[in-house]
């Protein structure tokens, strides 16, 4: 038995290696973008003293959060931020649908592609959309 790989094996792990470092860079953007705009909807609440809402009323919809969002409203700039985290691993996962596609596994196609199928049904059955 031979340790050394094969081309198409040294092909296929350098793909991965590759997908996996694409992923990294993926997660690591959106933990980014989503700490800045927290950060920022912070600031703006401390500048302006209040939350942008009247009456203790806060958005509870993502269309309400946005709408606020593209107003500057702090609270919502805030709400966005985390929603762009929450988002960020989900994203992942339709990633990674791609990739494996793309690597023809189409045994983690389908078990990525249900565990994608929870994640967007458990976002809206938890009141997110």
């Amino acid at each position: 038995m031979s340790q050394t790989l094969s081309r198409e094996e040294q092909k296929q792990d350098e793909n991965i290696r590759k997908m996996e470092v694409t992923i990294s860079k993926l997660l690591r953007i959106g933990v980014f973008i989503s700490a800045i705009t927290v950060f920022i909807g912070l600031l703006l609440f401390v500048i302006s003293g209040n939350t942008g809402y009247p009456n203790q009323s806060y958005p509870t919809h993502t269309i309400e959060i946005l709408k606020g969002f593209l107003e500057l409203k702090p609270y919502a700039v805030i709400l966005t931020g985390l929603l762009l985290l929450i988002l960020t691993p989900i994203f992942r996962v339709a990633i990674s649908i791609i990739a494996f596609i793309q690597e023809k596994d189409f045994l983690f196609v389908v078990i990525t592609t249900i565990v994608f199928v929870i994640l967007i049904v458990s976002l809206f059955l938890g009141k997110a959309g």
